[in-house]
Order: structure tokens, then C-alpha cells, then sequence
């Protein structure tokens, strides 16, 4: 009979290498079912690799891809870090993007003071958002996944009442979108493709929250209370104040990611401004091992998997459901690697 054990002595370099192994092993089994679709994958492949890094315009695109995944993936992965389980990245974006709006449509505010309200407003709507979740578990013991999750749809369904009802613009054949944004409140593009300048914005984070994360007292009290939550009290760590924090901090990074997408890529407010971006961060954070340089390597390598996945429907004539199975893959085989780093298989034979 198996059974599964605490492992004691997991070493570094499997606990390195497994995360890396699950990708591998999520492209061999998306290979299979490829093959059993009649596609090549081998093929299909080198399609996702042409139109995601074999021009200047797939480059472009790809960081493009990987801005709300930098940034959205940086806030789920400070609440992971404490073992708060952030799964509402996405409603946190949609509530960024909304409050960015109201200033770039209500305010009068223009230019650099304005841009800078956005972001501001963007950080604070997404972080009061996710911090609603933080206060209930802190002083109910509430659960912050069903919190969050459910939250979700909370935020996606008021900005889809917003680009419906009042905020709709007049002039946009009765599409769910609002007016665009004034010129001076779009961030400026990088090239002459649709790369903008909250990617620069997203590196800059990343290096905030390393040091933050690595080089301070609060994320030095952030990874005592998610590695041991008693010690934590006992050393007199505010354990309240903290989940509560951590969750304003995490969901004002999705917050800003939604201010990037609303003034860097849209230009405006309008229904899925988001494709997924809060929830492809969860993979994103566990994959980088809730690592902020981390972070920023896996973001874009998702980023290829979502920009080729269009080679996939193009050229293989397979369905978009299959970039979304792919990234399905990848997280399913994330948890067993990490299941399995935490505890190992041990036959027991049965009889005297």
C-alpha cells in the first residue's frame, strides 16, 4: 500500500527544479492531446514561439501580455508569501480599471497630475477592494478564498452596469465601452507598436516589492507569519493588522494593473478589459515561487503561451479553449510538484 508522508529534507535543487518539470511535464501531456486532435505539436510549438518572439511586433506583443501579469502577479504573490490565499486579482484589476476611469472621466484633471490621480485612484480601489476580504478573515475568521473568488464577480458585474448604463459613451454603436480617455491621460507608447509605458511602470514594481519583500522589517513579519503564525504572535506581530495590509498592498498592485490597461492599452473603460489576467496570476505566483524576480520571468513566459496561442487557432485550427486547458495544465501540474515537495510516497507492505 503507498502513502504519503511529511517529507523532513526536501532538497534545494528539487525544490528548484519541480516547478520547472511541471511546465515540462504540462507541454508533454498538451502534446498528446494534440496528437490525439491530429495536430503536430512539434509544429504547433514552433508556431507559438514564431508568433510570440519571431518579430519586432510579437516582442512587443508579448510585453504587452506580460504587464498586467508583472503586476497582477506581484500582488497575489505577497498575500502567498503569508499563505493568504488572494484568488480575487481579477475583480481587484476590474476595480483599478474602474477607478482610474473616474478620474480620467469625471475629474477634469489633465496631464501628469492627472495620470498620476489614476494611478493613485487605480492602487486605492483595488486595494480597499481586496482589503474587504483581509478585515473579514482578520476579525471573523472569514475565508478569503470564497471572499475573493466571489468578489470576483461582484466587480466585473458593477463595470459591466458602468459601460451599460452611465457611463456608456453616446457615440460607440451601442458597444459596452466608455468614452476614450483625453489624449494627455494615455500613457505614451514605447515604439510604434501598442507596448506603453506601464511596462516600464511593472519593472519599476518589481523592484519595489523585491526590496520591500527581501530587504524590510514588514516583509521579514509578512514571511514569519506565513511560515509560522504562532511564533509570529508570540514575537508580537500584529497578525491582524498584517492580513489586513498584505491584502491592501496585494490588491492595489492588481489595482494598478488595471490603471495600465484602462490608460496604456484601451485608452478607455470597457467590458473584459481584463482576458483572464487575475486569474492566470495565481499560476504566475506559484510558478515563480512567490519571488518578485520571479514573478517577472514567468509573467512573460505566459505571455508567450497567450500571444502564440493565437498561431494555435490560426494555423492549427484549434479552438481558444486549448490556451485555456494549457494554462489549466500548467497549474494542475504546479500543485502536484508542490505536493510533492512537501511530502513523499512510502510503501508499507501489508501482513507481520
Amino acid at each position: 500500500m503507498i502513502r504519503f508522508e511529511k517529507r523532513k529534507d526536501a532538497s534545494k535543487l528539487f525544490v528548484a527544479v519541480a516547478p520547472f518539470m511541471s511546465v515540462l511535464f504540462a507541454l508533454a501531456t498538451a502534446a498528446i492531446i494534440m496528437l490525439i486532435a491530429g495536430v503536430n505539436p512539434l509544429k504547433a510549438y514552433m508556431g507559438m514561439l514564431n508568433e510570440s518572439l519571431g518579430s519586432v511586433y510579437g516582442i512587443t506583443e508579448t510585453l504587452v501580455k506580460s504587464t498586467p501579469l508583472i503586476l497582477t502577479g506581484l500582488g497575489v504573490s505577497i498575500a502567498f508569501r503569508m499563505k493568504i490565499w488572494n484568488i480575487g486579482a481579477e475583480g481587484q484589476l476590474y476595480m483599478g480599471a474602474m477607478g482610474a476611469s473616474l478620474i480620467a472621466l469625471h475629474s477634469g484633471l489633465t496631464g501628469i497630475t492627472g495620470i498620476i490621480a489614476m494611478f493613485l485612484t487605480a492602487a486605492v480601489f483595488g486595494g480597499l477592494w481586496a482589503s474587504v476580504s483581509g478585515f473579514l478573515k482578520a476579525k471573523a475568521g472569514v475565508n478569503e478564498i470564497i471572499v475573493t473568488l466571489l468578489m470576483n464577480y461582484i466587480a466585473i458585474a458593477w463595470v459591466s452596469y458602468l459601460v451599460y448604463g452611465p457611463w456608456k459613451d453616446p457615440n460607440g454603436f451601442n458597444f459596452p465601452l466608455t468614452p476614450r480617455f483625453s489624449p494627455d491621460l494615455i500613457l505614451p507608447t514605447l515604439s510604434t507598436y501598442r507596448l506603453h509605458a506601464g511596462f516600464l511602470l511593472a519593472l519599476v514594481l518589481v523592484a519595489v516589492v523585491y526590496i520591500f519583500m527581501e530587504k524590510t522589517v514588514w516583509g521579514y513579519e509578512i514571511k514569519v507569519i506565513g511560515n509560522n503564525p504562532k511564533a509570529a504572535k508570540y514575537a508580537g506581530i500584529s497578525i491582524d493588522k498584517k492580513i489586513i495590509g498584505v491584502m491592501f498592498l496585494s490588491g492595489a498592485l492588481a489595482g494598478i494593473a488595471g490603471f495600465s490597461e484602462s490608460a496604456g492599452v484601451q485608452g478607455r473603460l470597457q467590458e473584459g478589459i481584463s482576458h483572464g489576467y487575475g486569474y492566470t496570476a495565481i499560476i504566475v505566483a506559484w510558478l515563480a515561487g512567490r519571488s518578485a524576480i520571479g514573478v517577472l520571468v514567468v509573467s512573460v513566459i505566459m505571455a508567450v503561451i497567450l500571444v502564440g496561442g493565437d498561431s494555435l487557432q490560426i494555423l492549427m485550427q484549434l479552438p481558444v479553449a486549448f490556451v485555456n486547458l494549457f494554462q489549466g495544465l500548467i497549474l494542475f501540474f504546479i500543485l502536484a510538484s508542490d505536493f510533492f515537495i512537501n511530502n513523499k510516497p512510502v510503501i508499507k507492505r501489508s501482513g507481520k
